[in-house]
């Protein structure tokens, strides 16, 4: 009896955890889901227009908005992976989804935009929160040699 409840509680997925760490995590993740859920959306359907960009950000995004192609697959990836965060499924795909657009999101207000840090901050945050959380579905990526 004692060997079935120690399996059960070690298969747990974090989904389904009902501490008050899985609150948390699960809060993170509706949080990060719907930023960039509603940034897809909002790339696509200007409902809210951008803040206005100077200076080298400015020539920065319009580089990107002239290859044509760069924002609208950036966008397609916003509302799959925030889309995934909110659905709660695929969450350690969804963060590596997400994962190269938040170091450029960063690297972009440390370097061009600093008024933006703040909301790059809590991104960042919320990521690395949610990656140490799942931690364990990116063990694998992490062996020297394929198995």
């Amino acid at each position: 009896m004692a060997t079935e409840i120690v399996s059960t509680t070690s298969t747990r997925s974090l989904h389904r955890e009902t501490t008050a760490a899985g609150f948390i995590t699960a809060g993170a993740r509706i949080f990060l889901g719907f930023i960039f859920f509603a940034s897809g959306l909002n790339g696509f359907f200007q409902f809210v227009a951008p803040p206005p960009m100077q200076g080298k950000a400015a020539t920065f995004i319009e580089g990107l908005v002239a290859s044509g192609y760069v924002f609208p697959v950036l966008f397609a990836i916003y509302i799959i992976a925030g889309g995934a965060l909110l659905a709660n499924r695929f969450v350690p795909l969804a963060l590596v989804l997400l994962a190269p657009a938040i170091v450029n999101i960063f690297a972009v207000h440390v370097r061009l935009a600093p008024h933006g840090m703040p909301v790059a901050l809590v991104v960042v945050a919320l990521e690395i929160f949610l990656v140490w959380r799942y931690r364990e579905a990116y063990r694998p990526l992490f062996h020297a040699y394929a198995i």
